[in-house]
Parts: structure tokens; C-alpha cells; sequence
């Protein structure tokens, strides 16, 4: 199916995602921790890759990842229009997580990574986060 939008307004449609307090993601994340009472998280601390949450004591970095922006090999599909663009963009974005991954663990970080679509398993999340607590 074609877009129904003009490039342009494409553009400033995408440009408008916000990266912060997405509902379906960060909010929820929020919601699994409190439930779990699942305590000394902070957010926006100025860590490498920008986790969404930091425990600082314990020293992890949580990432909730939405499915598209992140390549899920469950849900991601590739968009039918300017598929060179969202190939280029998508991947850059996996080997940035990677990246990002593999230097936080050299610096004695624990780095969880919860996709989105495991958000709707509050419970394995929260164990998820308690194993990487100790």
C-alpha cells in the first residue's frame, strides 16, 4: 500500500515520535516496577546509550525497546516505502544497541534489554530485573 502522505509530511509525521515518556514502553516500564515494588531506579542520568532507567547502586542499565525502532525478530517489519532509508536507519540502530551493550559491560555495567512486546508479561520482566539486581 502506497503512503498516503507526501514525503515531506511523512517526514514531519516521524519527526514528531517522541523518544521520551512513550506509553507503550518507558510508562509501562514504570508501572511493572512499581507493581513489583522494584525500588532505586532513576531515569535521564548521563550513562552511555542513555538507558531509560539506571539503578546506580548496582550498577545496570535498563533499555526498554520498542519492536520496530529496534529490529525485533518477532515483530519488526520493514516499511514498503524508502526501504533503503529505513534499512540503513534500522540497522545502524542494532549495531548502535550492540555497541552500546558491549562498552557498558566493559565498564562494569549490567545491561538489560526488555523488548516491547514483553512488557505485557509484567512478571517476567520484573524477574528479568530482579536477576540483573542481584
Amino acid at each position: 500500500m502506497p503512503d498516503v502522505f507526501t514525503k515531506e509530511k511523512r517526514s514531519e509525521v516521524m519527526s514528531r515520535i517522541k523518544g521520551k515518556g512513550n506509553k507503550d514502553t518507558e510508562l509501562a516500564m514504570i508501572q511493572i516496577l512499581r507493581k513489583h515494588h522494584i525500588s532505586g531506579w532513576r531515569r535521564n542520568q548521563a550513562v552511555l546509550g542513555k538507558p531509560d532507567f539506571v539503578f546506580p547502586k548496582q550498577k545496570v542499565a535498563l533499555f526498554v525497546d520498542g519492536c520496530f525502532w529496534h529490529g525485533c525478530p518477532k515483530h519488526s517489519n520493514m516499511p514498503r516505502n524508502n526501504q533503503e532509508f529505513w534499512a540503513k536507519k534500522l540497522q545502524g540502530n542494532k549495531v548502535r544497541d550492540r555497541y552500546v551493550n558491549r562498552e557498558l559491560r566493559k565498564m562494569g555495567w549490567v545491561v538489560v534489554r526488555v523488548w516491547e512486546h514483553e512488557l505485557k508479561s509484567a512478571g517476567k520482566v520484573a524477574g528479568k530485573v530482579r536477576k540483573a539486581l542481584g
